[in-house]
């Protein structure tokens, strides 16, 4: 798989920009804010329908647009799939496949599979728990992309669980004789119990199978020098590993019943996979808290290698980026980097100074300048 042209209309810092691009590797050089990261935070934002660096679509749209659109044709097995988006904030998105207008925005997931790494990523090592389950559940889309429609309505489900919880909440602060209406909360709970055992069970499948890659791709790149571990850890305790749904549906009902009264009293809902988190070690010690700047920056990598080298053994050939990696390695870690990143279908890297990335990578040339992207090699 290999994105053969990108157009972008109004996106970020580019009123209109297309650059065609080539299989293997393709190196975008320029100076800092000049955007290259938005070039490949659009081509991100079509494998996921999110932002690596935002919360919202309101900044991925250029000041005094009303809307931005991104279109890729993307080549996969011989056949070219043209995929369009248009970000409207405070709106649906549209999309469109083949010149087709698809149903809904998430639709297009699949179409292009892409692993990114950029410098945010040490959030996943340092940061809260939120940053690690998202990165679980990109990684479980890009697999099998319909778990995006099990975490909209995980999230769906959340949504309003805790607005009905956040109701009574007020109304037992206020003085509310009732404490308000909860007669449909146990409904919300049967919803939240389904779609939070088949989140759940994804995401423990996905931990399994993602755990070798990450020892492996650790090693690699840090040479050695410690042995990198996950492990999932859920809100709910589980008497024996099992990806059972029905089983999970049963343990996250139990403890739904179990926490009615603190979730009552603090008016939110504490239990179930939004509250869970993957732990991350390094030899005996979390590597939260414990692994310096230079442990941090190789295990965020490697989560994100992990991820590559898995969908490659489903037998997908994900695109890779790397944005602004190469300036905050030393030259072993770079070498090392370019051997288990060269035989990608196709690499985007994106940096400042082109000495900095490996001969091994230096493929079809991109000079950015403000507002443009012009081949030069």
């Amino acid at each position: 798989m290999y994105v053969r042209r990108l157009e972008l209309v109004d996106f970020r810092s580019y009123e209109r920009v297309g650059v065609d691009l080539e299989p293997g590797p393709n190196v975008l050089i320029g100076a800092n804010g000049v955007g290259k990261t938005n070039l490949v935070e659009a081509l991100g934002y079509v494998a996921t329908l999110d932002s690596h660096r935002v919360a919202t679509d309101a900044p991925l749209v250029r000041m005094g647009a009303g809307a931005a659109v991104i279109r890729c044709a993307v080549l996969h097995e011989g056949r070219e799939l043209l995929v369009e988006l248009e970000i409207v904030p405070g709106k649906a998105n549209r999309a469109r496949l083949g010149r087709s207008p698809a149903r809904r925005a998430r639709d297009v997931l699949g179409a292009l599979r892409l692993v990114l790494f950029a410098p945010e990523d040490l959030e996943l090592v340092r940061g809260d728990p939120a940053e690690r389950r998202r990165y679980l559940d990109d990684l479980l889309v890009l697999r099998q992309p319909r778990y995006a429609g099990v975490r909209a309505d995980y999230d769906r489900v959340i949504k309003q669980r805790n607005a009905l919880l956040r109701t009574a909440y007020l109304a037992r602060k206020t003085g509310g004789s009732r404490g308000g209406d909860l007669s449909t909360l146990a409904v919300w709970d049967t919803h939240l119990a389904r779609h939070g055992a088949e989140l759940l069970a994804g995401r423990l499948e996905l931990v399994a199978a993602l755990t070798p890659h990450v020892a492996k791709a650790y090693d690699a790149v840090a040479a050695g020098r410690g042995a990198a571990g996950i492990a999932y850890r859920p809100s709910v305790e589980l008497a024996e590993p099992t990806t059972d749904r029905a089983a999970l549906a049963a343990v996250l009902a139990a403890a739904l019943e179990e926490s009615r009264s603190a979730e009552i009293e603090r008016g939110t809902t504490l239990v179930g996979p939004h509250r869970d988190d993957l732990t991350l070690s390094l030899g005996p010690l979390p590597a939260k808290g414990y692994a310096s700047h230079g442990e941090s920056w190789s295990y965020a990598l490697a989560l994100r290698l992990a991820g590559y080298d898995l969908l490659r053994s489903d037998g997908i050939e994900p695109v890779l980026v790397l944005d602004d990696v190469f300036a905050e390695l030393d030259a072993g870690r770079r070498d090392r980097l370019a051997e288990l990143v060269g035989g990608a279908s196709q690499l985007l890297v994106t940096c400042a100074v082109a000495d900095d990335v490996p001969a091994a990578l230096r493929g079809a040339r991109y000079e950015v300048a403000e507002g443009t992207v012009r081949r030069v090699g």
